[in-house]
């Protein structure tokens, strides 16, 4: 198996199992596709453990700060992280979950400069995402 087909069946395994699973990598975007938290340990010891998107934007040293330096943050944020929840949802507009990875709403919010609206729990609208929003938060540095 290469090592996107483990992956795959790993998270089929997660979904059949509904367990908690400890899975231990040294590849953080292994980790990214596959876990909801993480813990990064360094010399023996738990350093910081988070969700993906705590541990890049508030890391807890400079360790975990260099550790995920190189992570892609449109693989990490989400359309709920970058949204203006002040923002009037009216008009015609393409609708994402608050879950949606940046990644995945890129080519989608490239045809729409009024922006993206973003729904969440019960599917209602909680924000608008906009080019503007997403560039910002892609050119900031933890």
């Amino acid at each position: 198996l290469i090592r996107r087909q483990m992956q795959d069946e790993f998270l089929k395994l997660q979904q059949m199992l509904h367990k908690s699973i400890v899975f231990i990598t040294h590849d953080f975007l292994e980790a990214l596709r596959i876990a909801d938290r993480m813990a990064i340990m360094h010399d023996g010891a738990v350093v910081q453990i988070g969700s993906p998107t705590e541990l890049v934007l508030n890391p807890a040293d400079d360790y975990v700060s260099e550790f995920t330096s190189e992570v892609p943050r449109a693989r990490v944020l989400a359309a709920a992280d970058v949204m203006d929840p002040t923002a009037s949802p009216g008009g015609d507009r393409p609708v994402v979950s608050g879950e949606a990875k940046l990644e995945e709403i890129l080519p989608l919010l490239a045809g729409h400069e009024a922006g993206i609206a973003v729904t969440g729990e019960g599917d209602a609208v909680i924000g608008i995402v906009t080019p503007k929003s997403v560039i910002a938060a892609l050119a900031a540095t933890g």
